[in-house]
C-alpha cells in the first residue's frame, strides 16, 4: 500500500530525479564515446558536466526584440514541471503526494512542457527557435493522444487514477505483459516529451539547435537539464504503471523500484543512439494511422476484463 510521505520526502524526490538524470547523461556520453571509437573512460562519462560551472557564470543571450518574460518563463517551466511530476510517483511504498488523480497530475505536468517549449521557442523572437517551437507542437499532437490512452489503459486496469493503486493492482502479472502496446507507447512518449533521440526534431541540427539555438549560459543549462529530468521522470513513472512498482522477491520495495527505474532508463538511453531523428510530419502520420488505433484497441482490453469480472 502506497502512503503519502513525510516532509523529508519533498526534497528527496527532486534529489533522486536529479541523480537519475545525471546517470542518464553520463551513460549517454559513454555510448557516444564508444560509437565514435574513443576510449570509454571516466573522463568520457563526466565530459558533459565539465562545462556546467562555466555555463552558470555565463551571461544569458540578449536579443533586440525578445520577449524576455515569456522566454525565461518557458525555460524555467520545463525542468520545474519535470520535478513536479515526481510528486505522485511512488518510490517503494512511499510517494510525496499520493493523489487520487495521480495519473492525471503526471499527464498535466507533461502537457505543461508543451507551454514551456513553445514559450522558449517564441520568446527570443528569432526564426530558428520559433520553428523549433512549432516542431514540438506538431510532435506533441502526434504523441499526446496515444500517450493519454496508454495512461488510461493502466488506470482502467486498476480502476483507479491513484498511481499507488495502479502499482498494487499488478500482483501476479505486470501490465507491461498484457498491455505491451500501452507500455511501448508510454516509452515512446517519454522520449517525445523529452525531445531526445529520435524525437530531437525540435532541437535539430538543421535549425542550429531549434528551441536551443538562442539560449545560452544558465538558460541553456536549465533547458537541457529539463530534457534529462523528464527522461528520468518518465522512466520512473513506467515502474508503477506497467512494472508492478516496488513488488519483487528478496529486496525491499524501494530497492525494486530503483532497480526497475534504472533498467527502464538504461533502455531509453540505449535507444537514443540507435534510432534516427524522425520528422514530425512523418511521425504524425504514423501516430494517427498506427499508434492511436493500436492504443485505443489496447485500452479496450482492460475495460473488457473489468466488465467480465
Amino acid at each position: 500500500m502506497v502512503e503519502a510521505g513525510a516532509w523529508w520526502t519533498l526534497p528527496t524526490a527532486p534529489a533522486m530525479l536529479l541523480a537519475l538524470a545525471v546517470l542518464a547523461v553520463a551513460a549517454d556520453a559513454v555510448l557516444t564515446a564508444r560509437g565514435a571509437g574513443r576510449p570509454v573512460t571516466v573522463r568520457a562519462a563526466v565530459r558533459p558536466f565539465l562545462g556546467v560551472p562555466r555555463a552558470l557564470l555565463a551571461q544569458p543571450r540578449c536579443l533586440p526584440a525578445a520577449d524576455v518574460l515569456l522566454w525565461r518563463t518557458g525555460v524555467v517551466v520545463v525542468p520545474v514541471s519535470a520535478v513536479l511530476s515526481t510528486l505522485v510517483i511512488p518510490f517503494g511504498e512511499v510517494a510525496v503526494a499520493d493523489l487520487s488523480v495521480g495519473v492525471v497530475w503526471f499527464n498535466a505536468m507533461e502537457v505543461l512542457t508543451w507551454a514551456g517549449l513553445w514559450l522558449a521557442g517564441w520568446g527570443p523572437n528569432a526564426v530558428f527557435s520559433l520553428i523549433g517551437g512549432y516542431r514540438f507542437l506538431a510532435q506533441g499532437l502526434a504523441y499526446e493522444l496515444p500517450l493519454m490512452f496508454a495512461l488510461i489503459s493502466a488506470a482502467t486496469g486498476a480502476q483507479s487514477l491513484r498511481v499507488g493503486a495502479v502499482a498494487a493492482a499488478q500482483h501476479g502479472l505486470w501490465y507491461a505483459v498484457w498491455m505491451p502496446v500501452a507500455f511501448a507507447v508510454h516509452l515512446a512518449g517519454v522520449l517525445a516529451f523529452s525531445f531526445l533521440g529520435p524525437f530531437a526534431y525540435p532541437a535539430g541540427r538543421d535549425l542550429a539547435g531549434g528551441v536551443l539555438s538562442e539560449v545560452a549560459g544558465a538558460d541553456r543549462l536549465l533547458l537541457q537539464a529539463g530534457r534529462w529530468l523528464w527522461l528520468a521522470s518518465g522512466a520512473a513513472m513506467a515502474v508503477p504503471l506497467f512494472l508492478g512498482g516496488g513488488a519483487g522477491p528478496g529486496l525491499p520495495a524501494w530497492a525494486w523500484s530503483l532497480v526497475k527505474t534504472l533498467l527502464v532508463l538504461a533502455l531509453l538511453v540505449w535507444v537514443l543512439r540507435r534510432l534516427p531523428i524522425v520528422r514530425a510530419d512523418r511521425y504524425v502520420e504514423f501516430a494517427w494511422v498506427v499508434l492511436l488505433p493500436a492504443a485505443i484497441v489496447q485500452v479496450l482490453v482492460p475495460a473488457l476484463v473489468d466488465l467480465a469480472r
